[in-house]
């Protein structure tokens, strides 16, 4: 059991290889994603977390954040340097939304990938999940 986010984008092939430059993503498995069959399905890993991209496909109302202006979901990518991995989303496209700061027990940063999709990425400075009495 378990949770697995599907990120629904515009150019799906153009995303999966920016998750790979941007956060050293590992396309796993996938369907189409060729000349003949462009829209691509692809399952990617970070670590030992896996999440899926997919071209949109409005006709099973699955919409990018480019087509709705906007996305209702941010990803938590939690990596053990916060500045240097907001470094290389950037560096791979990214635009950054907020600087990586101390804040609430965490370092964080957030970037918006060329997609629309937000990623707040950081790790916690505090035992966590912190008790809670």
């Amino acid at each position: 059991m378990g949770i697995q986010p599907q990120l629904s984008v515009r150019r799906g092939r153009a995303a999966v290889e920016f998750y790979r430059q941007a956060f050293g993503a590992i396309e796993v498995y996938r369907v189409g994603g060729t000349d003949e069959n462009p829209e691509v399905v692809s399952q990617l890993r970070i670590g030992e977390d896996l999440f899926w991209v997919s071209d949109e496909s409005p006709e099973h109302e699955n919409f990018s954040p480019e087509s709705i202006g906007g996305g209702t979901v941010r990803m938590l990518l939690i990596v053990a340097d916060p500045d240097t991995s907001v470094a290389q989303a950037v560096a791979a496209g990214a635009a950054e939304v907020a600087q990586v700061t101390d804040e609430h027990g965490w370092r964080l940063g957030r970037v918006r990938d060329p997609f629309g999709h937000h990623w707040e990425i950081g790790k916690p400075l505090v035992e966590w999940p912190p008790h809670l009495h």
